[in-house]
């Protein structure tokens, strides 16, 4: 694969913090991209997300690596009045700027879009926020589980019959986002490629989860009639459910009309395809929850290797439902470029989890470790165009932390 990267030359300032828009700092990063991630002295909470119940507890950093690696890393005291020169040069250097200020702060900050954009033009604006910019909830804080799950109609749909809402995989809503972020940031950049015109590109949580959602949503915007929640045991489609092997494995089952009849002789039961309860479709509807068990006592008759062998086959569509420590030991993980090599992170973490996108012929960068707290504090600044006096004032007023004894990479 070649070795010049799409995005060499872009540089990025990373203002936002937890997961969303840094991660779509990331797969900038990922493709060559010089980004900067500005935190405050204190630093980004994300740093110790590794110890915050329910995420799965561990002495490695991981989540701030996985959403902040490829970063160089300053501290910036935004409340300090000379903080203000440190930004305005930190935008004049940009190609993009991300942040995820809530609107009010950035008002008193002067961190809005026209606040910043005079200093540069071409810059790209990447705002993102939890419920959009207008409307009566513009201002309310906002998690993925928040904005993208509850409030979108996503978490509703998302549980069986009779359960209640659950609580969704940590950061999936933000990555999903941080996806749609990274897009918005593209378009523009190549609009201004076009035109020379920097952009103000923006998206939300709620926008995201709604997208996500938006077969359901787009059924209710036009008054289709729904089913319900899903029930395993008195399906909508017996042919598209869930089942369990012997082995206790369970497993979704998408079995589409064009193989009926080949799936039926596959599992030995092609009398179900004549079967008078099952082979008129008024009928099949009546009868579905007696074809859910029928299928539910086939399929506990056998190991899920058996049932992999058998749907593979004749090629029906199928999934075996895993758990984290399972899905790390998948071969198509690392044979696809999923799971990449993680360089410097010390630790366990030898590994991380590469962005989802891939160009052919193009080679990502080799993922580094997410910076220490400050770690490139003095490295940025001078690239700035800071004299050392000048940078001797900003730690002196506490705009910029003077430099402290590293701390381990995995604590973050």
């Amino acid at each position: 694969m070649a070795s010049d990267n799409i995005f060499s030359g872009i540089k990025v300032v990373d203002l936002a913090s937890f997961i969303a828009g840094p991660s779509a700092a990331v797969i900038l990063s990922d493709f060559g991209a010089d980004v900067i991630k500005v935190e405050p002295p204190s630093g980004d909470t994300w740093r110790v997300g590794h110890k915050i119940p329910p995420q799965p507890q561990a002495s490695d950093a991981y989540p701030w690596h996985l959403a902040n690696r490829n970063k160089r890393g300053i501290s910036l005291d935004l409340k300090s009045p000379s903080a203000g020169q440190v930004l305005k040069r930190l935008v004049e250097w940009a190609d993009v700027f991300i942040v995820n200020t809530p609107h009010p702060a950035r008002k008193r900050l002067n961190l809005e879009y026209d606040d910043v954009a005079k200093w540069n033009p071409r810059l790209i604006y990447a705002d993102l926020t939890g419920f959009g910019e207008k409307g009566p909830d513009a201002d309310l804080p906002g998690f993925d589980i928040t904005a993208y799950w509850a409030r979108s109609g996503l978490l509703s749909m998302t549980r069986d019959a009779g359960a209640p809402p659950t609580w969704p995989v940590a950061g999936s809503g933000d990555n999903a986002t941080a996806v749609g972020l990274y897009s918005a940031i593209v378009t523009a950049l190549y609009r201004r490629e076009r035109t020379g015109n920097g952009s103000y590109v923006t998206t939300s949580l709620l926008a995201q989860g709604v997208w996500s959602a938006s077969v359901s949503i787009q059924a209710a915007l036009c008054g289709a009639n729904f089913f319900g929640l899903h029930d395993r045991m008195h399906p909508a489609n017996a042919a598209l459910n869930v089942y369990r092997a012997s082995d206790d494995t369970w497993f979704v089952l998408i079995v589409t009309s064009d193989k009926l009849v080949a799936v039926a002789k596959a599992i030995g039961r092609a009398d179900l395809l004549t079967d008078p309860r099952f082979a008129d479709p008024a009928k099949l509807m009546q009868n579905m929850p007696q074809l859910a068990e029928i299928l539910d006592q086939v399929f506990a008759a056998q190991p899920m290797t058996h049932w992999y062998q058998v749907f593979s086959g004749v090629h029906v569509t199928f999934g075996a439902v895993r758990g984290p420590r399972e899905v790390i030991e998948d071969p198509q993980l690392r044979l696809n470029d999923i799971v990449v090599p993680l360089d410097g992170a010390g630790g366990k973490l030898g590994t991380t989890i590469s962005s989802p996108i891939q160009v052919h012929g193009i080679a990502k960068v080799p993922a580094r470790r997410a910076p220490a707290l400050g770690e490139h504090n003095e490295e940025v600044l001078r690239q700035l165009g800071f004299s050392a006096s000048e940078i001797d004032a900003l730690h002196a007023s506490g705009a910029v932390p003077a430099k402290k004894e590293p701390t381990r990479a995995t604590e973050g």
